[in-house]
């Protein structure tokens, strides 16, 4: 991604004006957000893929008596805020079902829960 529309128009070849006429058009517009939503989704799976390596180094910072104590407390706060996150999703999911069950159980659908 390049920091600015000029940038970016000078990369793939076009002019500016272009460029920027068609960022006044909605399938353009729709197509440039979907290409940014793909980056951003490669980058959170490059993350979850990774995350166990850095909750490892995270501990290993947080009991190292040779880390500053500065280092120590950002590395506990950061598996404490992990673990919270973790919590937040699992509960999120448990709601998530919960609202399904309730929406398939309502009287008149057809839809049933499995």
């Amino acid at each position: 991604m390049e920091k600015n529309h000029a940038e970016a128009a000078r990369v793939v070849g076009i002019d500016l004006s272009t460029l920027k006429r068609w960022l006044r058009l909605p399938e353009f517009i729709e197509a440039w957000r979907r290409a940014r939503w793909e980056v951003v989704e490669l980058a959170y799976a490059r993350a979850q893929q990774n995350s166990g390596a850095a909750i490892s180094v995270l501990l290993k910072l947080m009991v190292d008596p040779a880390t500053p104590s500065s280092g120590r407390i950002r590395a506990a706060l950061g598996v404490f805020g992990l673990a919270h996150e973790a919590l937040d999703l699992d509960i999120e999911t448990r709601l998530s079902e919960l609202e399904r069950a309730a929406e398939a159980s309502k009287p008149g659908n057809t839809r049933r829960s499995r």
